[in-house]
């Protein structure tokens, strides 16, 4: 797809995206988290920062900061990275008790509800992910819908990470429990 200038979504930005699309998790044990997202989905750490309070103050983040960035792994088959990235942000001063999540459907809350992951195979990572520390959110554990095998977890924090691939119509067995 290709943008001229009267493109009106171009000329509101004024300029091309210049980094990978970014997501920001705030969570309360970094080194936790980070261990997931590297070992469970390969996530690789690409940037860490600590944030001072003269600018995590300022920016609206509420005090001083550490974030890592992780960038979303390469996939075999296209040679390539996907470009995005998710931002670990751990404030600095008393964490927030990590909330137990919702028994409503993710889409009863408006606002970020949840990060996807594009795969090749989800099956290795649903087998891996109850020893990563994360629970399944969708029963079945994998669904099939649309030639696609779409699967729903809690991250060790409990947010929610949606695992998809494009081997629905694949006969293979699915786990149906966690």
């Amino acid at each position: 797809m290709t943008h001229d200038a009267s493109d009106p979504a171009r000329a509101a930005l004024g300029a091309a995206m210049t980094q990978p699309f970014e997501a920001g998790v705030v969570v309360c044990d970094l080194e936790l988290m980070e261990r997931f997202y590297r070992e469970a989905l390969g996530c690789v750490p690409v940037h860490r920062s600590h944030i001072p309070q003269s600018i995590g103050g300022p920016a609206g983040l509420g005090g001083p900061l550490l974030v890592v960035w992780l960038q979303v792994p390469v996939g075999a088959a296209s040679g390539t990275s996907s470009g995005g990235r998710i931002k670990l942000v751990q404030p600095r001063v008393s964490a927030v008790p990590v909330p137990a999540p919702p028994a409503a459907p993710l889409t009863a809350c408006r606002g970020l509800s949840y990060l996807t992951f594009h795969l090749e195979d989800i099956a290795p990572v649903v087998a891996a992910l109850p020893a990563a520390g994360a629970r399944p959110l969708s029963s079945p554990v994998v669904v099939r819908a649309r030639g696609r095998r779409i699967s729903f977890w809690a991250d060790p924090e409990g947010n929610a990470v949606e695992l998809t691939d494009g081997r629905g119509a694949d006969p293979g067995p699915d786990r149906t429990e966690a």
